[in-house]
């Protein structure tokens, strides 16, 4: 199992912050947005993670995860020279991804309710085919929109003018190994990217496309804009002052996925020990 992070794109719509860094090193309150996207890869259980990204923010992300192995995972790195739309991480993955099935996330994007890490690991059972994760949402129009009729998916369609329904695809995917050769027979599509629903809709048209449902008091937040920022920071402020938890600590999943040692714990919460953060670490290697 591989899971592939693309932190690619020109983060546009969030100039002047993005002029000269990734959106996805923008915080998100007390974490880099990476933070999440990879702490929902870890909850899943996926351990070999790429992070697709341009040349010039390469670097700032490898010095802050490093190669993984403080997590007890493994991360590598691959370069994006131009921004050609979602499909492309598959072409850019080939070799990373080998004959192995596939997650991918987009690093924008911030998930958290009850329930979600089962629905992730209930996904990994899925050996054939593709899943992806509907969820209610007031403004279809933006987003990638999913028909459903009689619990099965109709159609499939991409920023439509009029949405035949309320439920859209959040950028959290998984595959099967037929996604590479499915990625390669595309074409771009008016906007000049490579779609990822053009590759859905090829699994959709051979009945290979599931779906699992995220449900009500899921959130799915897309950070690609001013109020995005401000929304998923605010939630999460919210959620770790009422609860005490932390969301989209990587340390804390590689701990309590087993991957790391109360010891290694202790030693990663060490230089953070002067935030509130660095004291949580602590805190939870207590715990008995």
């Amino acid at each position: 199992m591989k899971g592939i992070i693309l932190s690619g794109g020109k983060g546009t719509r969030l100039h002047p912050l993005t002029k000269v860094i990734s959106k996805q090193l923008l915080p998100i309150y007390n974490k880099p947005m990476i933070y999440y996207s990879l702490s929902v890869l870890m909850l899943a259980g996926v351990k070999d993670i790429l992070l697709i990204s341009d040349k010039e923010n390469l670097p700032l992300y490898q010095k802050l995860l490093g190669d993984g192995k403080n997590l007890g995972i493994n991360i590598s790195y691959k370069v994006q020279e131009e921004a050609r739309g979602v499909a492309e991480a598959f072409l850019l993955g080939e070799k990373f991804i080998g004959k192995d099935n596939c997650m991918l996330i987009l690093g924008d994007n911030i998930f958290y309710g009850n329930g979600f890490t089962g629905k992730l690991k209930e996904t990994l059972l899925l050996k054939e085919g593709a899943m992806i994760f509907p969820i209610y949402n007031k403004k279809p129009e933006n987003f990638g929109v999913i028909e459903l009729k009689n619990d099965r998916i109709i159609s499939l369609e991409e920023k439509p003018k009029i949405p035949k329904s309320n439920y859209v695809v959040p950028g959290l995917y998984y595959f099967d190994n037929t996604v590479v050769e499915k990625a390669k027979n595309i074409e771009k599509s008016e906007r000049g990217e490579l779609e990822i629903i053009s590759i859905l809709n090829q699994y959709l048209n051979e009945d290979k496309l599931f779906y699992n449902n995220l449900g009500r008091g899921m959130v799915w937040l897309d950070a690609g804009t001013f109020d995005g920022l401000l929304e998923a920071s605010n939630l999460v402020q919210t959620i770790e002052k009422q609860q005490g938890i932390l969301i989209g600590s990587i340390e804390e999943v590689a701990y309590r996925n087993g991957w790391i040692s109360k010891e290694k714990l202790l030693e990663l919460a060490e230089p953070l020990l002067k935030t509130d953060y660095g004291k949580y670490l602590v805190e939870v290697a207590k715990e008995s």
